[in-house]
């Protein structure tokens, strides 16, 4: 469902993951779409089903014209879970969007599971700064502005390790439409969550890049305090630590957020779900349904012990997952699961020439007879019908 329909506009929504993992929404901050959380969502999307949308005004979503009220982009949050029958969620959002996963927690504390916010605070910025931005946006436009305010985004360092993303990330900002920009600075100027936030009750995580000077790490920390909240700081990041460090995030989101969206006994759930997804759901129904009283335990065993297990704890997206077991397949060798695997890769994102660079290594560290076997098993395998 790649979009909805919220209050009479369009949203656009990417959805990854297994569809009954627990939910975890990521929301992004003015200026941006939902790309911003895409390193993110790959290493979480194992365990979790990650919905990622473009704010009202941003991305492909619809951009009216006119002032937006935080309730606005609230009441969007509640029309894109009941749109996917999503009863309770976690929360991630940064700047503007943990503003808004602040106001649906506050409204919907029953259908928030935790919350995690990034470089956000209850208050962000003031009445005369979110007008003053609003003034420079209408008198020069945001192609010329976009430059100066990506300065916010990012720490010094990345501009310098990775010129190439900065720059694609400032034709975002300047491409945003301007009416949906203008509109979410008025929501930011009249957003003021102060005497409300202490009402908050769901678990609740607050993140904040070491060298943000929008929120900063004093102001967070101030923030996570007043609320009884978890607290980290980011390291080698400003503004959007997702997009800076996204492993780093991510780790933290995960640790953070498993508890409370998996029991503990939940385990062989969340490895059958991962196991499906990677091998195909017949083929492990097969496997299920065949399974003995000799070989039922074992099955039990692999799903919650391998695919509950490494398989499931994000960090390393499937896809890099899969290349590793693809590669110790190789060279051990172990001929059928390398089979299997092989044949998996159709669900996994591997793809041939993957398989040629993990088969040249394996060559060079475990020896040219395992890799030129392994070569033959992929061409026949290759080759089937689908």
């Amino acid at each position: 469902m790649p979009f909805i329909h919220s209050q009479g506009l369009t949203l656009h929504v990417h959805s990854s993951g297994p569809a009954t993992a627990p939910t975890l929404v990521l929301i992004n901050p003015i200026g941006s779409d939902l790309r911003v959380w895409d390193a993110v969502a790959r290493t979480l999307s194992p365990r979790f089903h990650v919905l990622q949308y473009d704010l009202r005004g941003q991305g492909l979503s619809d951009a009216p014209s006119g002032e937006y009220t935080l309730d606005d982009h609230v009441r969007d949050l509640q029309d894109l879970l009941d749109a996917h029958g999503v009863a309770h969620a976690a929360l991630a959002g940064c700047s503007l969007g943990g503003l808004v996963a602040q106001g649906f927690a506050l409204a919907h504390p029953a259908r928030v599971t935790r919350l995690a916010l990034l470089d956000t605070l209850p208050r962000i910025g003031s009445e005369t700064s979110w007008t003053q931005r609003a003034d420079q946006v209408r008198a020069r436009g945001l192609p010329a502005l976009a430059p100066d305010l990506v300065q916010r985004w990012f720490a010094p360092t990345y501009f310098q390790r990775c010129p190439t993303e900065a720059h694609g990330y400032t034709t975002l900002l300047a491409r945003t439409p301007q009416p949906g920009y203008l509109g979410s600075c008025a929501a930011l100027r009249d957003a003021d969550l102060r005497g409300a936030i202490t009402d908050l009750t769901s678990p609740t995580l607050v993140l904040c890049g070491e060298q943000d000077v929008s929120t900063p790490p004093q102001a967070c920390q101030a923030f996570a305090e007043q609320i009884g909240a978890a607290f980290d700081v980011v390291p080698g990041a400003a503004h959007l630590p997702m997009v800076e460090q996204p492993h780093v995030v991510a780790e933290r989101l995960g640790r953070f957020l498993q508890p409370s969206l998996e029991p503990p006994d939940d385990r062989y759930q969340r490895g059958l779900s991962v196991r499906r997804q990677v091998l195909g759901a017949a083929h492990v129904d097969r496997a299920t349904a065949a399974a003995s009283d000799l070989d039922r335990d074992f099955q039990t065993f692999i799903t919650e012990y391998a695919w509950g297990g490494p398989w499931s704890r994000g960090h390393l997206d499937v896809r890099t997952r899969h290349l590793l077991t693809l590669a110790v397949l190789t060279a051990l060798p172990r001929e059928h699961e390398l089979e299997l695997h092989i044949r998996a890769t159709r669900n996994t994102g591997v793809t041939p020439d993957d398989l040629q660079e993990v088969f040249l290594h394996v060559a060079v560290y475990a020896g040219v007879p395992v890799a030129n076997r392994a070569l033959q098993i992929a061409k026949r395998v290759l080759g089937e019908e689908p």
